[in-house]
């Protein structure tokens, strides 16, 4: 046995689950009661790379084309088709998404940060970890051919704002608007 809990016992010792039916089954949860409010959140993640992966992504020499473009694309592309990639999401109207891509010679490697934004009764966190998430798989993909030991790391929800739960920040101090104008951050050099 895997150690887990049987779905009929689930529901008696995680009662906060909204996700579980009375017998502990998975379910999607209904939201329409609830009332349309504006929602925000943002999600990080980096890909760690030798800095021969970074320098050409960075000089634009990546067999497979620009890194910056592609993994900016993907992550929004990937914001509006969450709800198809994880069971018991919602699909949401999005209202604005913003990816960032910025070099750090730092880690080496590049920073991922993604922001999702919407009118609606339930949250976009996942639409926004998810843009993060695949922005990082892109960079992943687009840099292999020079680097696999590459690693994608800190994939993590930064701040949600809106809904009954109300404000999060991972800081604890609330983070600047991220989705005016272009998030208000340089993504990479082909900006």
């Amino acid at each position: 046995m895997s150690g887990a809990l049987p779905s009929f016992c689930m529901r008696k010792f995680m009662p906060g689950l909204s996700h579980l039916s009375k017998s502990g089954q998975a379910e999607m949860v209904d939201v329409s009661a609830k009332p349309s409010t504006a929602r925000m959140a943002i999600a990080e993640g980096r890909v760690v790379m030798q800095k021969m992966a970074l320098d050409a992504a960075l000089a634009g020499n990546a067999k497979k084309g620009d890194v910056f473009a592609a993994a900016r694309i993907a992550g929004i592309m990937a914001a509006k088709r969450a709800h198809e990639l994880i069971p018991l999401c919602h699909a949401l109207p999005l209202t604005k998404v913003a990816v960032d891509v910025v070099p750090d010679s730092s880690l080496p490697g590049i920073k991922v940060e993604a922001a999702a934004k919407t009118l609606g009764q339930t949250g976009v966190e996942m639409e926004a970890l998810t843009a993060a998430a695949i922005a990082c798989l892109t960079i992943y993909d687009m840099l292999k051919a020079i680097d696999r030991s590459m690693t994608i790391e800190g994939i993590a929800l930064l701040q949600k704002t809106g809904g009954k739960s109300g404000e999060y920040s991972r800081s604890g101090k609330p983070q600047p608007e991220a989705l005016e104008g272009d998030a208000g951050r340089k993504s990479g050099p082909r900006s």
